[in-house]
């Protein structure tokens, strides 16, 4: 399942490494239901830090291709939002991760663009919103490189109420989807 009826990627510069070679960054965003693998791996997640696991939102898989002079070489990585039941943030907490995440969010997008390439943008040139993967009402620590994601804004838009259907426990996200949601 996409909710955003299509597939959407964002493909980002060649970045040179030191040492030789490029890399390339290309993001496919969801969501879509997880795959058994990252079902199981959020099962795995809840369970290991003593909860139980709602749902599973697979949002976004990173590709990064490496090409050198020897080698070619690439990986993927599935992102997601395990929907354990973790519990929810005051609005006083929720408001004080949101602040500390505007206090660095310039800054953050700035080294992600030294790492990656210049930070996506809209059509309109205003950058992609960025999206906590674990959301900040259930806990999800506002400044940490794993639980930040550039997402475009119209999508990003619409995760507000899939999450609210994960944690709910909701379908489609109780049962595992595809494991290539997306072709190349």
């Amino acid at each position: 399942m996409t909710a955003t009826g299509g597939i959407r990627k964002w493909v980002g510069p060649e970045v040179r490494v030191p040492g030789g070679g490029n890399f390339r960054t290309v993001i496919y965003y969801g969501p879509w239901q997880c795959s058994p693998n990252l079902m199981n791996y959020c099962r795995d997640k809840c369970s290991g830090e003593g909860y139980a696991l709602q749902g599973c939102i697979w949002l976004a898989d990173v590709k990064m291709d490496f090409v050198g002079d020897i080698v070619r070489a690439g990986s993927r990585f599935g992102m997601t939002n395990c929907c354990c039941n973790y519990p929810t943030l005051s609005k006083a907490q929720n408001d004080s991760a949101r602040a500390k995440w505007k206090s660095i969010r310039d800054g953050f997008r700035e080294r992600w663009s030294e790492k990656f390439g210049e930070w996506p943008r809209e059509a309109d040139g205003s950058p992609y919103q960025a999206h906590h993967l674990r959301d900040l009402k259930h806990g999800g620590n506002p400044t940490d490189w794993d639980n930040i994601i550039p997402y475009p804004k119209d999508v990003h838009e619409t995760l507000l109420g899939l999450y609210n259907q994960c944690y709910a426990s909701q379908p489609p996200w109780t049962t595992p989807g595809g494991s290539y949601p997306y072709g190349e």
